[in-house]
């Protein structure tokens, strides 16, 4: 296995502890802990923290070693926002003609949504069920495959980080309230449902109501916590 294969695989093992909850916001390790942990050389480790510290997922401490960061409700409202603004970007670029000239007209997208589509019913069965980490891994894929249309990944790559940085502040939360779980937002498929049948309209409704919804939970739960 390379140093660059094993460097990009325990970034996505610790990516994975984060978003199941293994991995706590405030929890403090150092490369010497993981490296034992997983068998492995300390540089691989030391290259993967830096990549996921440069993803936001952890913060730096020169005399602690790396701590998984701790996002704010305010935090999660703003990047709830940021992501509200490119993916409404990327549909209207790629579905509505929004300026991108390599996007074609909507009739030619029907076959590359097919493997969105499934994305789409996975993800809204995991949300309806409540498996919250059946769900995470659906809808990540769900909006990477979605974005990866625009043919721009720098785009897809900011909007990916975006999504994974709300999961690791909903998933301690979502995961100790049975409530909130029965309420995870299931319109994938809805979405899906007006993009190939070209609707602006119904498409706007969807992503506002997405939207609508994170920042309906996250107003919920400032006021919880106060």
């Amino acid at each position: 296995m390379t140093r660059s294969t094993l460097r990009q695989q325990i970034a996505d093992a610790l990516r994975d502890e984060v978003l199941a909850g293994r991995l706590q916001p405030g929890r403090e390790f150092t490369v010497k802990q993981i490296a034992e942990q997983y068998g492995v050389s300390a540089t691989p480790v030391r290259e993967a923290l830096f990549d996921l510290s440069a993803q936001g997922l952890l913060e730096t401490d020169q005399h602690r070693g790396f701590r998984v960061r701790e996002f704010t409700v305010a935090d999660y409202r703003s990047l709830v926002e940021a992501r509200s603004l490119v993916i409404d970007g990327v549909v209207r670029s790629v579905y509505f003609g929004g300026g991108l000239p390599a996007a074609p007209p909507p009739v030619e997208y029907p076959d590359c949504l097919v493997s969105v589509r499934r994305r789409a019913q996975d993800a809204a069965r995991a949300a309806r069920g409540g498996d919250l980490d059946i769900l995470i891994g659906y809808d990540l894929r769900f909006w990477r495959e979605l974005g990866s249309l625009v043919g721009n990944a720098y785009i897809n790559e900011f909007l990916n980080r975006l999504r994974v940085q709300t999961w690791v502040f909903a998933v301690p939360y979502l995961r100790h309230a049975a409530r909130d779980r029965d309420a995870l937002w299931h319109g994938h498929e809805d979405l899906v449902a007006a993009i190939v049948l070209g609707d602006p309209g119904a498409v706007r409704t969807v992503l506002d109501d997405y939207q609508n919804h994170a920042l309906g939970w996250a107003d919920r739960l400032a006021t919880e916590r106060a």
